[in-house]
This record gives C-alpha cells, structure tokens and sequence, in this order.
C-alpha cells in the first residue's frame, strides 16, 4: 500500500468511528428515558433496576475532589461484585446526569476512565449493576472553573 493510500484511509476509520449524539440517540437500544432521567432513581428504573442503589465498598470510583477545570475531568469506575453486566457514570447537577452506561459481556473486567465535563461542584456516582439491582460509590466533586454549559 502506498503511503498517501494509508495516509488517506487512516483519516477516514476514526471519522467513521466518530458518532454524533444526535446519530447515537437514533440507534436501537438507546434508552432515552435514562438519559433524559433527572433524578438518580429515575435513571435507575429506566435502567431495569428494582429501587435504589445500595453503597458497596465494591465499586470503587477514582475521581478528583477538587477538578481545577470543569471542562476535562478524569474519572474511572470500576466493579469487583461478581456478575457485575453493566456500569454507569451520573453526575448529579449536569443538564444531563447520566453520563455513560457500559454493558459488560461475560467475562469481561468491569472498569472504565474516560473524560468528562462537570457544570458544577456536584456529587458523582459510579454504578455497578448485578442482576436487577444497582450498587454504588459516590464522591462530591469541587469545580472550580466552569466546563459544561460555560
């Protein structure tokens, strides 16, 4: 293969892997009603869980307590409960508090870190799901210059 052919096809696989918001509502197994859910426990049925979360010294959540910058904020959570089939990230006072949910084939380690924006100085939640229930860790989390909705 050529150099500009590589070059070329190599632009082209992430903007393909990239997938507007807007694009991934519309694909099957969205679930709207968590995303839109304002509250914790709204999210969480939308989720398929049967009541609240329980605190679990399980599910361990590494975020900062004071994140100098709202706009990039490191966060990673993960789940040592066995069976452990999903996780989820919700930060309670961003416009829209859940923030990702992973589903987790048999087998698979259930951890994730990514990036995120926070409004304000909030409490984050990292949610591991076990059959229908949900456990969590919890963290309030300083910002101290804006990001999401600045």
């Amino acid at each position: 293969m050529k150099r500009r052919s590589f070059v070329r096809l190599g632009a082209a696989v992430p903007a393909a892997a990239w997938l507007p918001a807007a694009r991934a509502q519309s694909l099957p197994g969205w679930n709207k009603a968590a995303f839109d859910a304002k509250a914790l426990t709204d999210a969480l049925k939308a989720l398929g869980g049967s009541g609240p979360s329980v605190e679990s010294a399980e599910v361990v959540l590494d975020a900062p307590e004071i994140a100098e910058n709202g706009a990039a904020v490191r966060m990673s959570l993960r789940s040592g409960l066995p069976q452990t089939t999903q996780i989820a990230l919700y930060i309670a006072k961003n416009p829209h508090p859940l923030i990702a949910v992973f589903d987790l084939p048999a087998g698979t380690e259930a951890a994730a870190t990514l990036n995120v924006k926070m409004a304000q100085t909030t409490p984050v939640y990292a949610l591991a799901r076990v059959g229908d229930r949900w456990f969590h860790a919890s963290r309030n989390v300083q910002v101290t210059i804006g990001g999401c909705g600045v």
